[in-house]
């Protein structure tokens, strides 16, 4: 029986965010727990053992799991407690171990060390051995350094934004590493790093320019002698020494493998200026949603907690206010404070809180009177992969036209989940604040009459100008125009 380790550790931070997380943020699941977390979801790790269970000469080793919502940097005590849990995991089944498959996401970050992924690698290859195949999946947001490339034999990355490709990227990666075993084989890695860091609609793979280096990978990965492909996108908001898009290519030939990821990589940035965001002002938003009929959407992307950021911005809610917008408003919000207030007010009675700006000091509190609607554990499924969610405590608060959902953890709001979950059917109002960049398009682009990309502040804007890079490689477009592409494949065997 070959012995195969499945271990995971997965999260995407924002390094522009004030708060930082801690071991507390993380879902950790240990041997059995983490085959039965990941049974029937949609996950990396559900997807790779989909492709195991098929054959009765594998034996799967149960390790570590630790997965977080994005955030803003972890704390290095934190991540220090987590590394060694995985890497114990891995000594547990050392020597016995033939293989090991790794789901990670690839933009990771903590106070001090800039690459966790590449760090749980290194010592994993110190505890396995050289011979031993490793595999990973990632997301196509992840950063993928020299460090991971070094003690890793291959990898799959998402090919779907909004991503929905969560388990078929892990039976990618399962396979990839099969092919390693039965073969006995190791393939090439080239990787080819390109000077820009990109945002926007043409980022959704079914419909924008980025699709095009998507199908162009998906075709490679057809062919008999590719093992993988990828053109990865980085997440722009982990401001570490490595950060760029990246195309990668995996296969027995190494020449094949580099010409190929060249291509792609040239091909990526000759459509640079095509993947940058286009923004409407918080004031012309406004205004323009005045006269539309049907229901808007207001993109809040720069406080997108799926992204790494707090979610406690009031930016729009202050925009909406102060121009005296009269529609029926549907928003959410992290604020601790007022969720306490609400749930000592009692539902059906009023409270004046001071709401938006408790996390990230660029807010100034909005004051306002609110009834208490509803109050909640906040303990829901998500809509869009059926996993479940928790938002901690959670307030339904109302003041005239405006709905606010009060919540006291920073989640993904990559759906309509918590709205549903606290009876708020955004169909029924006339602006919705989505904190997420870009959702399915069946949660709210496909009934709403328009959607404004909003250009606020905050710690995960699209207007990467406006962050404050300061650790990236530069130059770097667009924060430097002027940034310039010499076409390089690294190779590692």
């Amino acid at each position: 029986m070959t012995r195969i380790l499945i271990a995971e550790c997965k999260q995407e931070i924002s390094s522009f965010n004030p708060v930082h997380c801690t071991y507390d943020s993380f879902t950790i699941n240990a041997g059995d727990q983490l085959f039965a977390y990941h049974d029937g979801v949609e996950s990396e790790v559900c997807g790779a053992l989909s492709v195991f269970r098929q054959r009765d000469d594998l034996e799967l080793l149960p390790g570590y799991g630790a997965r977080a919502s994005s955030a803003g940097p972890l704390e290095q005590e934190s991540f220090i407690r987590i590394a060694d849990e995985f890497l114990d995991a891995i000594r547990c089944y050392a020597p016995d171990i033939d293989a090991c498959f790794f789901s990670l996401h690839g933009a990771m970050g903590t106070t001090e060390e800039l690459d966790p992924e590449g760090y749980l690698l290194q010592e994993a290859r110190k505890i396995v051995g050289p011979d031993i195949p490793i595999a990973i999946s990632l997301d196509l947001h992840g950063i993928l350094t020299a460090r991971m490339l070094q003690h890793c034999d291959g990898l799959a990355a998402y090919h779907t934004y909004p991503h929905a490709d969560f388990a078929d990227t892990g039976a990618r990666a399962a396979r990839l590493l099969l092919h390693i075993i039965d073969k006995g084989t190791r393939p090439a890695v080239a990787r080819v790093r390109v000077p820009t860091l990109v945002r926007g609609n043409e980022l959704i793979t079914a419909t924008g320019v980025y699709g095009r280096s998507i199908r162009y990978a998906q075709e490679l990965e057809k062919r008999d002698d590719i093992l993988a492909a990828a053109m990865m996108i980085g997440n722009p908001f982990t401001d570490v020494p490595e950060l760029c898009c990246q195309s990668v290519v995996v296969a027995e030939d190494p020449e094949l493998a580099q010409a190929q990821a060249l291509q792609m990589a040239r091909d990526f940035w000759e459509r640079r200026a095509q993947m940058q965001p286009e923004f409407t002002s918080v004031e012309d938003a406004v205004s323009q949603a005045q006269n539309c009929t049907g229901s808007v959407i207001f993109t809040d992307a720069a406080d997108a907690p799926s992204s790494g950021a707090p979610g406690d911005s009031n930016a729009l809610l202050a925009g909406l206010l102060e121009q005296g917008y009269s529609g029926q408003v549907l928003l959410p919000i992290v604020d601790i404070p007022a969720v306490g207030q609400a749930f000592a007010a009692g539902v059906g009675n009023t409270v004046t809180v001071d709401l938006g700006g408790t996390l990230d000091s660029r807010f100034a509190p909005v004051i306002l009177e609110v009834t208490v609607d509803m109050l909640s554990r906040g303990h829901y499924i998500s809509e869009s992969w059926g996993t479940p969610q928790n938002s901690g405590p959670t307030a339904v608060l109302k003041s005239g036209n405006y709905t606010i959902v009060a919540h006291s953890r920073s989640i993904g709001l990559v759906d309509r989940s918590i709205f549903l979950a606290h009876g708020q059917d955004p169909k029924r109002f006339d602006l919705i604040v989505v904190k997420s960049p870009h959702c399915q398009p069946q949660f709210f682009d496909d009934w709403a009459e328009k959607n404004f990309n909003v250009d606020a502040p905050g710690s995960t804007s699209a207007n990467l100008k406006t962050l404050g890079h300061t650790v990236c490689q530069r130059p770097m477009y667009p924060l430097d125009e002027e940034a310039i592409f010499e076409p390089r494949a690294e190779l590692y065997t």
